[in-house]
């Protein structure tokens, strides 16, 4: 399955599925009479939302509840990156990302302990900017007999021994963990802002047709400390974390093919998102949204035409032969801001069950005539070797 079978909002959602619909979607689910062969397009839920929820208008969102996980939706994600340096000045970037899919839209008969209709994924991923590094990887399990999951209270969502752990009586401080061969990232993440609900009031409509859309909040500055280990090297290390939460039913449209999604902190303390739905015909869908956050906490919610962005250049992956830009401009013309996001080492492309892009970056520019600088998380999805950048 290539990557001209993804319909999803958030790109590892689907990759979940494909796996699990290559590798044991039927072990799953119960099965006392033979019921055909279950292809991958049927794993990936071919477009059929029935007996799940939709996000159909905003809705107070409720916490510690909406920490925690929403099973009547198909989809959800909780989604940490961040930009971390030593004492010396060395640079890391790190993405842990745990998913969970719904493979049927309520529990299977409990004939078995290990029977789910629910599927964790995981994508861990570190940037040694020195080094010139990136490393990727993937986890996937059944949320069944401890093994994957997620609860409200305490706040717990794990794959194994990879984990985002709250206090007993709230979600931070958050405990990041996660190791894989002679990479292993151990991060405590404190508040410095209120959260932010996306979209209108948390929710985030992807298309015009009513219910494609989720619910989608996120704490876009987390002073963060801890541990970095590379190989026989460990590194006390600070920094900053962005956390984003999202749960949703549907998929994009058919006529969108992808997206670049940028989450900056800036030096000035403000904080700032978009996502660029790309259309199949390259260009920005209406849909794209983003948000401006300042220094204090208040939020600005952005119009995708209020946001210019032009590629600047490309990347090839020696890899895949996937073509990427290798930067951009980023201009909002109303915050005076004009900005120029590098990809702090060019090659940070997920190698995965499904490929793309996503790590690292520094901005530079300014805001009206004061120098601008920061550091951020770029995503960039359905790219491919004979990608026209614009």
């Amino acid at each position: 399955m290539n990557r001209r079978n993804r319909y999803g909002w958030r790109i590892g959602l689907l990759a979940m599925a494909l796996i699990i619909g290559v590798t044991g979607y039927r072990l799953l689910q119960p099965s006392p009479q033979p019921t055909g062969g279950i292809t991958v397009g049927s794993a990936l839920g071919g477009g059929d939302n029935v007996g799940y929820q939709r996000a159909y208008q905003p809705r107070p969102l409720q916490f510690p509840t909406d920490h925690g996980p929403h099973p009547e939706f198909r989809n959800e994600w909780w989604y940490a990156t961040g930009n971390l340096s030593d004492a010396a000045g060395r640079q890391f970037g790190y993405q842990l990302t745990l998913f969970r899919i719904a493979l049927s839209p309520t529990p299977p008969v409990a004939d078995s302990a290990w029977r789910t209709h629910q599927i964790y994924m995981g994508h861990f991923a570190l940037t040694d900017v020195a080094g010139n590094r990136h490393y990727g990887f993937e986890r996937f399990s059944r949320g069944a007999v401890g093994l994957a999951g997620a609860q409200a209270t305490p706040f717990r969502v794990w794959l194994e021994d990879w984990a985002l752990t709250g206090s007993e009586s709230a979600i931070f401080p958050l405990r990041l963990h996660a190791q894989e061969g002679e990479i292993t990232l151990d991060l405590t993440l404190n508040v410095a802002k209120p959260m932010v609900l996306q979209g209108d009031r948390g929710l985030s409509q992807k298309t015009a047709e009513p219910g494609n859309a989720s619910y989608y909040y996120s704490y876009t500055r987390l002073p963060t400390q801890g541990l970095v280990r590379v190989g026989d090297h460990s590194f006390a290390v600070s920094g900053a974390s962005w956390l984003d939460r999202e749960w949703s039913t549907s998929a994009l449209g058919p006529d969108q093919r992808g997206w670049d999604w940028f989450a900056l902190q800036l030096d000035d303390g403000r904080d700032f998102m978009f996502y660029r739905l790309r259309r199949n015909d390259g260009s920005m869908d209406p849909f794209s949204r983003g948000v401006l956050v300042e220094a204090g906490g208040q939020a600005r919610s952005l119009r995708w035409d209020e946001v210019e962005l032009q590629p600047l250049g490309e990347w090839a992956s020696p890899n895949s032969g996937d073509r990427y830009p290798a930067g951009w401009r980023l201009r909002v013309s109303a915050e005076k801001l004009d900005l120029t996001i590098t990809p702090k080492v060019a090659d940070q492309e997920m190698r995965l069950t499904v490929r793309y892009w996503e790590g690292a970056v520094a901005v530079t520019g300014h805001a009206g005539d004061q120098p601008m600088n920061g550091q951020g998380y770029l995503e960039m999805t359905r790219y491919e070797p004979s990608t026209v950048i614009r």
